[in-house]
């Protein structure tokens, strides 16, 4: 299992993103570099798109650094987080203090669709969570995203999205962390 997890994150890591960089991309217009800061609401859902009616005392601040790329001609970007989720007190049975845990993974997003300033994307992605816990079974992680985006600027965009991360059944215990949240990045 680790050699594909390794695989996987080779691949994405070092898919070609130079040919990329010499058209404008829907995330960051013509820049090669971007850095993004997030912030997000936990929901208590074992959806894969979770809906926003169980919100819990559950956040993530998130911190990513991406590039320009393609995947198969679609306009892309490929990126590098590290998150950290911040659990305070309990709602709906479950001590969310416990699940205060850094978190590193790779990740790709798709602009499925764009405009000048706009961009509708859904991504994926595969790291790891610094312990395991008794909500997601596993240090493994894998993550899902789906984002709309607004360039206010060449540098400066807005992004609104939902995550996913589960541990792909990779273990007994699959119950998932779900997100809502807001980001800013910035493009050079």
């Amino acid at each position: 299992m680790k050699k594909i997890v390794f695989f996987f994150g080779a691949v994405l890591l070092c898919a070609p993103a130079a040919q990329a960089a010499q058209m404008s991309n829907p995330f960051m217009g013509y820049a090669d570099h971007q850095v993004g800061v997030y912030m997000a609401q936990g929901v208590d859902s074992g959806f894969l798109v979770p809906p926003p009616t169980r919100l819990v005392p559950f956040y993530m601040l998130q911190i990513q650094y991406s590039q320009p790329t393609t995947f198969f001609k679609i306009p892309a970007r490929q990126s590098l987080n590290f998150g950290e989720t911040i659990g305070l007190g309990s709602k709906y049975h479950w001590q969310w203090d416990k699940y205060s845990i850094p978190m590193l993974f790779a990740s790709e997003d798709l602009a499925l669709m764009h405009g000048d300033c706009w961009y509708f994307s859904v991504g994926a992605g595969v790291g790891f969570q610094a312990q395991q816990n008794d909500r997601i079974g596993s240090k493994l992680l894998f993550q899902f995203k789906v984002a709309g985006g607004w360039r206010l600027t060449d540098t400066w965009a807005m992004e609104i999205y939902t995550q996913h991360f589960s541990n792909g059944n990779t273990a007994p215990e699959n119950n998932s962390y779900g997100f809502y949240g807001v980001g800013m990045t910035y493009s050079f």
